[in-house]
């Protein structure tokens, strides 16, 4: 199937004119109703990264207000948030709206603090209230997430992002004529180092898709064990032809620890993504974002295998060109690929893995090697060299050579 050529997407800018902000707003809560006001204005034409259409995003306790629709249509259209990070953020703005000391119940039973997001007298009220909120009634309740909620450090950092990113945009659009969090701090979070496999160990869990384990780990398994892989259906019977799932689970396998990448785009990828002649495939990541990564010559052949022994089998008239598919023939869904990982590791023996650890891994390998930070971070998809940097943290190997070649005691 012909697709077009890929273009160059841009960076949205952090920090939007309110002109183009609020024209986004505007035609988007002109539209034909639905909680990211999907039937409007020109702007609503823009397709996600999923290319299912804009279809209307809701979170439970959070009631669909004009003021919400409309920063549902900034974040989609303007900052290019992908689905689950707009759920985040919308949890993060429900949180906020229902803490009840802030937005108090009115006397009627309605307010913010009914779990339902709205204002006790209507946007105005919700806008008066807003304003009226300084940085201390800011910081008391970001203790209280961690205090009473019970909320980690990352998720209270993630919840001070959005309200930041909340104000900054009742500010561009004129809702509001100061910001509150301008004056608070991002807290310091304790970066935990990321865990990663060793060569023998990745080796381990692509081999595991055989079958029989393999490598490090191998004769773990049970009769249980086995019996359970059998009911996962690891063949698929097409007519009188058999499809060996296990031809795509390692293409899948190499392509994440080969390529680094996340679950979700390996789920995205098409066929024509895999440009086998220059050796690279193109990744669609974050915010829309797309990179060339190269691809080895192992996760080359796994994927030639797969596409004429495995793939021909689970195609049907709603594959399009997606290149990895489930039983049904639909594109293997985020969850599949988690559980997958999780299936063979256990029969590698290698206990909790999930797909990001071979992430962690390929980045972790590429330095132990000698590879550029710079060039890692650009193979990952980061936007921020800081979110690379913790990788360098990882590789203990090459602390103790640096070590023992630089420090007089080593």
């Amino acid at each position: 199937m012909a697709r077009a050529s890929i273009k160059p997407i841009e960076k949205p800018a952090k920090r939007v004119r309110a002109r183009r902000v609020g024209a986004a707003a505007r035609s988007r809560a002109g539209g034909s109703g639905g909680d990211d006001g999907g039937g409007g204005g020109g702007v609503g034409k823009r397709t996600p990264r999923s290319g299912r259409g804009l279809t209307p995003i809701s979170v439970p306790g959070l009631a669909t207000d004009p003021l919400v629709t409309q920063f549902v249509a900034f974040l989609r259209v303007e900052c290019g948030l992908s689905r689950n990070t707009l759920l985040a953020y919308l949890r993060d703005v429900r949180d906020f709206l229902n803490d009840e000391l802030l937005f108090p119940r009115t006397g009627d039973g309605d307010g913010a603090g009914d779990g339902t997001g709205a204002a006790p007298s209507g946007a105005g009220g919700l806008l008066a209230r807003l304003a009226a909120l300084s940085p201390k009634d800011l910081s008391d309740h970001m203790a209280r997430l961690k205090s009473s909620r019970g909320l980690s450090g990352s998720s209270v950092i993630r919840h001070l992002a959005t309200l930041k990113v909340f104000f900054r945009f009742l500010i561009a659009t004129g809702r509001l004529a100061k910001n509150p969090t301008d004056h608070l701090d991002r807290p310091t979070r304790w970066r935990k180092l990321p865990t990663v496999l060793t060569a023998k160990q990745v080796n381990a869990l692509i081999e595991a898709t055989r079958g029989g384990g393999g490598g490090e780990g191998a004769g773990v398994q049970t009769p249980a064990s086995e019996s359970r892989a059998t009911k996962d259906n690891q063949t698929v019977k097409e007519g009188q032809a058999t499809t060996d799932l296990s031809l795509r689970d390692r293409a899948m396998l190499e392509l994440i620890y080969a390529c680094g990448l996340r679950a979700s785009e390996v789920c995205t990828l098409k066929i024509d993504d895999i440009k086998r002649e220059a050796g690279v495939i193109i990744v669609t990541g974050k915010g829309n974002k797309q990179r060339m990564v190269p691809i080895g010559k192992p996760a080359l052949r796994a994927i030639e295998v797969y596409l004429e022994s495995c793939r021909p089998g689970l195609a049907s008239r709603r594959s399009a060109d997606t290149l990895l598919l489930s039983r049904s023939g639909r594109a293997l869904e985020r969850v599949a690929v988690w559980q997958l990982v999780k299936k063979h590791a256990k029969r590698a023996g290698l206990g909790k893995v999930h797909p990001h650890v071979l992430r962690h891994s390929f980045a972790t390998h590429l330095l132990a090697g000698g590879a550029d930070l710079r060039v890692v971070q650009e193979l990952l998809g980061h936007a921020d060299i800081a979110t690379t940097e913790v990788y360098t943290h990882v590789d203990r190997t090459r602390l103790h050579e640096v070590i023992k070649k630089h420090h007089p005691h080593g």
